[in-house]
């Protein structure tokens, strides 16, 4: 399942590395905690850990059901990661004996109720990049500042698919009534494959139609759903191109499922090939387009490295980012750990 970009430029060759030194990720929480409550923020750092396996970790020290502890999203296992979770603050004497060789609390603060899903603002990426030389420094900064001006499409990175690929056709089973999982967790994941191939194939499509007629610019269509500021999603009379390039509107994709906003007219006709009407499970709209933010490149010329760090909005992937530079579709064995 291929991944095309807007720039369509000549290809990079470099190489990173999904590591614990050379990919780091740091959550940027929704707004700030408020000092008192009846909960516990904790800011922690995990080293080569899932999420999973951190809350196990506090869990199993806690005594307490995984269920009880709060988090807004889930981070890469092979990296250095922060994020916050939450816990009762009756545990807070408990956390003071806490000790882990992959995990270190950075910092604690009470607040007035538990992090939910999707309890962050962004995530900031900073990724070394090696076999770079001088040319190679400057196109890779100049991509990724035009990407910054015209915005990246927010395409599943490879890490949503499984290893091989596997999870795609498990989920296609599963839906077509050939495999039944019981696990209802494991079920939810499939499914939320299921809507994610659907959405990248619309999202390539509607890729290969912008540099086709559009000179690599997002090309927006009657009937397309847009998000806006305040993420309320609006389907205007005419196709608003300004407020799309003054990046106060995005446009949308369908993850298919029951109660959500179809397009229409001309965006209804590419969408309904990548839709499944009977699917039960909620259905949602992802943005189409991201804007990556606060872009800094710092090239060591000596090391052919080029250390890159960037914001991108929650639920974007960093590897789509850097695929969008590099013109190049990447997997998981090309990033293993080194």
């Amino acid at each position: 399942m291929d991944r095309i970009y807007l720039e369509n430029s000549e290809k990079i060759k470099f190489d990173f590395y999904q590591n614990e030194k050379d990919f780091i990720v740091d959550e940027i929480p929704l707004a700030e905690f408020k000092g008192n409550g009846n909960f516990l923020i904790l800011h922690v750092k995990k080293v080569e850990l899932t999420t999973w396996d951190m809350i196990a970790a506090f869990a199993a020290h806690l005594n307490i059901p995984a269920e009880k502890i709060g988090y807004a999203g889930l981070k890469d296992k092979h990296a250095t990661t922060t994020q916050y979770i939450s816990v009762e603050a009756k545990f807070e004497k408990s956390l003071w004996k806490f000790k882990h060789p992959q995990i270190k609390i950075l910092k604690s603060v009470r607040h007035t109720h538990s992090i939910r899903m999707g309890d962050l603002s962004a995530n900031r990426f900073s990724i070394n990049l090696y076999d770079i030389d001088d040319m190679k420094a400057g196109r890779i900064e100049k991509l990724a500042r035009k990407s910054e001006k015209n915005g990246l499409p927010n395409y599943f990175g490879y890490q949503r698919f499984g290893r091989d690929g596997d999870s795609i056709n498990q989920a296609n089973e599963m839906i077509k009534g050939d495999l039944y999982i019981n696990d209802s967790k494991v079920k939810k994941f499939l499914i939320s494959i299921y809507q994610s191939v659907f959405f990248n194939n619309w999202l390539k499509e509607r890729v290969q139609l912008s540099q086709e007629n559009n000179e690599g610019k997002f090309l927006l269509l009657s009937g397309d759903i847009y998000l806006t500021s305040e993420n309320k999603l609006i389907t205007p009379k005419n196709t608003p191109v300004q407020d799309f390039t003054e990046k106060k509107l995005a446009p949308t994709g369908l993850l298919c499922g029951r109660g959500v906003f179809r397009a229409r007219d001309e965006a209804r006709e590419i969408e309904k090939k990548y839709d499944d009407e009977f699917l039960v499970e909620k259905g949602l709209r992802r943005e189409a387009i991201v804007y990556p933010k606060d872009i800094i490149c710092k090239y060591n010329k000596n090391f052919g490295l080029l250390n890159i760090s960037f914001t991108l909005p929650k639920g974007s992937y960093a590897t789509v980012f850097l695929e969008n530079i590099a013109n190049k579709n990447y997997t998981a064995k090309d990033v293993k750990k080194d």
